[in-house]
């Protein structure tokens, strides 16, 4: 890569990182994007940024295409170039925004995979009669963990950062740092809440070290537990109930979102429990919902 792309993108990366805000793996995401970009250039004799043109991009993306790049990949780097494209406009390092007018591959919306009301039931029910029987804090944090996952939709890594002060027991909330560090305040069932109050009051306890610090979820050796840990907990969990193949934690995520609608919530409430920035990403849930009324229609109706 030559050194003007080199620190062309270096700049572009500080500008995500300091200005937008963006999360690690997003900005880790736009950058693989445009280097992507940047080496085809390169390929195509382009040197300087400021004769990029919109044949240019067609042709990255037309290629990332042919070598099997999935549409859902292929339509975020449509997004990361058009990001880019106006950041570049915007600090001269090219005279037009060529990219406002790439075209985003629609991507196939492929619906989530989520537990029915019953076997959520049976899977938390389950953790429960391990945790009685075993009696060993980690399978009373293990009970927490998978009760306030499917309670609150959150994503593992907001349920990593959890603190014990971020919990509200008399409002029955906690708060969550979420994607761009955007805090938010989502309402917890008393079946979770109570499970949390049990592994902080009889668990944690024995696993606390120096290194705890306010975390409300330890690894077994007192660190902050850690996302792939949780992703453990909840594949061992779920694998264990009939019927249900590999689900992990964003299962319970999409199960909670399905299980607010089909018990009235509306669209918006769901989306700012799950922490959405679009409206259109809390919409696939419905479609969930209608497949779901549907095959039980199938089943249970004598005409159907």
């Amino acid at each position: 890569m030559s050194d003007q792309f080199e620190k062309l993108l270096t700049t572009f990366q500080h500008h995500l990182e300091v200005e937008r805000n963006l999360s690690v793996h997003t900005i880790r995401a736009y950058m693989g994007d445009l280097t992507s970009l940047v080496e085809h250039l390169e390929k195509l004799g382009l040197t300087d940024i400021s004769a990029l043109e919109l044949a240019h991009l067609r042709s990255w993306l037309a290629n990332q295409g042919i070598k099997g790049g999935a549409r859902t990949t292929l339509s975020r780097r449509a997004v990361s170039v058009r990001l880019f494209t106006k950041w570049a406009l915007k600090n001269d390092y090219i005279s037009k925004d060529v990219g406002a007018t790439l075209a985003t591959p629609k991507s196939h919306r492929t619906l989530p995979d989520v537990l029915d009301v019953q076997k959520a039931g049976l899977a938390m029910d389950s953790m429960a009669t391990r945790a009685a029987e075993e009696g060993s804090p980690i399978s009373l944090r293990d009970v927490a963990i998978l009760e306030l996952l499917y309670a609150t939709g959150a994503r593992v890594g907001e349920l990593c950062g959890l603190n014990i002060g971020d919990i509200d027991y008399n409002r029955n909330t906690i708060r969550v740092l979420g994607k761009g560090n955007k805090e938010r305040v989502i309402p917890v069932g008393k079946p979770a809440i109570n499970a949390v109050q049990v592994w902080l009051k009889s668990g944690r306890e024995a696993l606390v070290t120096a290194q705890s610090e306010l975390a409300v979820f330890l690894g077994a050796r007192g660190k902050r537990i850690d996302q792939r840990t949780v992703r453990t907990v909840v594949y061992e969990a779920l694998s264990a109930i009939e019927g249900i193949e590999r689900m992990g934690p964003h299962a319970l995520r999409h199960s909670a979102a399905t299980h607010l609608l089909e018990g009235g919530a509306d669209l918006r409430t769901v989306q700012e429990i799950l922490g959405h920035a679009s409206l259109a990403t809390t919409q696939i849930y419905t479609h969930v919902s209608t497949q779901r009324l549907q095959k039980v229609f199938k089943q249970a109706h004598p005409r159907a």
